[in-house]
C-alpha cells in the first residue's frame, strides 16, 4: 500500500535547491516534510481514546440504551475527525502557492502575492500554547499585509528537531523562489 506522506523524504538530499522540487506533478498540494512526533503522538492518543469511546458505544447499544450509544458514537466520530485534522495541519506547497493548515482554519497565499519567504528570529509559541519562547519562524511576507508565520522550530512538527526545521524551511523557501517569479 503506498504511503504518500512518506514521499517527502525524497526531498532531503544533498542541497535544498537541487532536490527541493522532487515531485513530478507540482500542481498537487504537498507537505515538504514529515509530521513531527508530537503531532503523531497526539493523534495516536486521540485515536486510542476514540476506540474506547466507540467500544463503550457498542456496549451501551447492546444494553438497550440507544440515545446514550448515539452520544458515544458521535463523540467517537468527533475524536476521529479531530485526530485526522491534527495530522493534516501544517504547511503545504504547490505551484499555486503556499497553504498553512491550522486546526480550525486554512490560509492560502498564492506565490504571485508573496514578496518573500524567509526565516526570522522572533518569539514563537511553544507547541501552539500561549507561552512564547525565542525561536525561529519561517514567514511568508504578503504584499501589502503583515507576515504570515508558516513554521516555527517550537511547533508540534519540529520541537527538539532543529535539523528537520532547517530542511523544511529550506525546502519551502526553494519552492517560493522557484514559483514567486513565475
Amino acid at each position: 500500500m503506498p504511503l504518500p506522506f512518506l514521499t517527502a523524504d525524497r526531498a532531503f538530499g544533498t542541497t535544498a535547491h537541487d532536490v527541493a522540487l522532487p515531485f513530478d506533478d507540482h500542481d498537487h498540494w504537498r507537505r515538504p516534510y514529515r509530521p513531527g512526533p508530537w503531532r503523531v503522538a497526539s493523534a495516536a492518543v486521540l485515536l486510542l481514546l476514540a476506540s474506547f469511546v466507540l467500544l463503550a458505544a457498542m456496549i451501551i447499544a447492546f444494553a438497550g440504551a440507544l440515545p446514550g450509544a448515539g452520544v458515544c458514537l458521535g463523540l467517537g466520530l468527533a475524536l476521529i475527525v479531530s485526530a485526522l485534522r491534527l495530522l493534516r495541519a501544517g504547511v503545504w506547497v504547490s505551484r499555486h502557492g503556499v497553504r498553512r493548515v491550522a486546526f480550525f482554519s486554512t490560509t492560502t497565499v498564492p506565490w504571485n502575492r508573496a514578496s518573500a519567504v524567509r526565516t526570522v528570529q522572533q518569539p514563537v509559541r511553544w507547541l501552539g500554547l500561549p507561552r512564547t519562547v525565542q525561536g525561529q519562524a519561517l514567514v511568508v511576507v504578503r504584499q501589502g499585509d503583515e507576515p504570515l508565520p508558516l513554521l516555527t522550530d517550537h511547533n508540534a512538527d519540529f520541537l527538539s528537531r532543529a535539523e528537520a526545521f532547517d530542511r523544511a524551511a529550506d525546502t519551502v523557501e526553494a519552492w517560493g523562489s522557484e514559483y514567486r517569479g513565475a
